[in-house]
C-alpha cells in the first residue's frame, strides 16, 4: 500500500523518503527501531550515490522482508546464510557494492560460522548486524545474545548461564580476525546515537567501496512486543541494561580504515 503524500505547491519539502527506500506500509511493530536502521542505510546508499550498484541480502527473521523497503537489488538467503550467499554475489559481481542487514538469531547463531570466517577471510562485504538480544520472528525465544536472567518463551525463568552459556560478543570476536577492517557497535535508542550510527554505517559502505576488507555494524536494538515493555521503556530499557554486556565502541579499525576521508 503506497503512503506517498501531496505536498502543496507553496510548502517546501525538506524530510522525505530516501530514494534507496519504497515507500509502502510496514510490517514492523511499534516501537522496533527496524525501520529507523533501515532509513539510515537508505540514506548513505543515496549520498554515496551507489544505488545503482547496491545488492542487499536479507536472511530469515524479522527483517526477511526488507526486499519490500529498500529500492535496489535484494536477494533473501536460507535462515544464517546471509553472508555466504553474499560473498558469491560479491565475488562473481566485485563491481557492486554488497550488504547484509541480519538479526542476532541469525548472525549469531545458525550463521556463525558463515560470519566469522566471512570475516576472516577479509570479504569486501557490509554487514549490519540487529542486535535485540532475542529471536523475534518466531515468538520471542531466548537467542546467543540474551542477557543473563532475561525471560523470553524458552527460558522462562530467565537465562541461567550455568546451563546456556552467556551472552555472546560477536564484535569483540569478528574483531580478532585477520580479514575484518572495521567493526563497531553502536545503538539506535536516541537521536544522538541515531546520528552516530549513521556514520558507522556510512563508513562501513566506505571501507567496502576503497575496497579495505570485511565491515560490520552492530546495533543495539529493541524488541518492545517480545520484551513485554512499551516502546518507551523498551528504549530505556536497552539503554541501563544491554550497553552493560555489550558495550559500545568501535573494536576494529585498521590503518587504511583510519586514514580515508570520510564524507559525512
Amino acid at each position: 500500500m503506497s503512503v506517498a503524500v501531496n505536498i502543496p505547491e507553496n510548502m517546501d519539502l525538506i524530510y522525505k523518503y530516501p530514494d534507496a527506500l519504497t515507500e509502502v506500509s510496514t510490517h514492523y511493530c511499534p516501537g522496533c527501531v527496524h525501520g529507523i536502521v533501515h532509513r539510515m542505510v537508505g540514506e548513505v546508499i543515496d549520498e554515496l550515490g551507489i544505488r545503482g550498484q547496491t545488492i542487499g541480502v536479507a536472511p530469515v527473521g524479522c527483517a526477511v522482508l526488507a526486499y519490500k523497503y529498500f529500492d535496489v537489488d535484494f536477494v533473501e538467503a536460507a535462515h544464517g546464510r546471509a553472508l555466504a550467499m553474499a560473498t558469491g554475489i560479491k565475488r562473481v559481481n566485485p563491481d557492486k557494492v554488497v550488504f547484509t542487514y541480519q538479526g542476532d538469531g541469525d548472525l549469531a547463531a545458525i550463521g556463525t560460522a558463515e560470519t566469522v570466517h566471512a570475516a576472516n577471510r577479509g570479504e569486501f562485504l557490509t554487514t549490519i548486524f540487529i542486535n535485540n538480544a532475542i529471536y523475534g520472528m518466531t515468538g520471542g525465544q531466548m537467542a546467543p545474545t540474551t542477557l543473563p536472567g532475561m525471560v523470553t518463551t524458552s527460558s522462562p525463568t530467565g537465562r541461567d548461564c550455568a546451563v546456556a552459556g552467556y551472552p555472546i560478543q560477536m564484535s569483540e570476536i569478528l574483531a580478532q580476525t585477520a580479514g575484518a577492517a572495521y567493526v563497531t557497535r553502536e545503538m539506535a535508542l536516541d537521536m544522538p546515537s541515531i546520528v552516530k550510527t549513521k556514520k558507522a554505517i556510512k563508513r562501513a559502505f566506505q571501507c567496502q567501496i576503497a575496497g579495505l576488507g570485511f565491515a560490520c555494524v552492530e546495533v543495539l536494538a529493541t524488541c518492545p512486543t517480545n520484551w513485554n515493555q512499551d516502546p518507551w521503556a523498551s528504549l530505556e530499557w536497552a539503554k541501563e541494561s544491554m550497553t552493560e554486556h555489550f558495550p559500545l565502541g568501535t573494536f576494529k579499525m585498521t590503518d587504511a580504515v583510519k586514514a580515508l576521508k570520510w564524507r559525512d
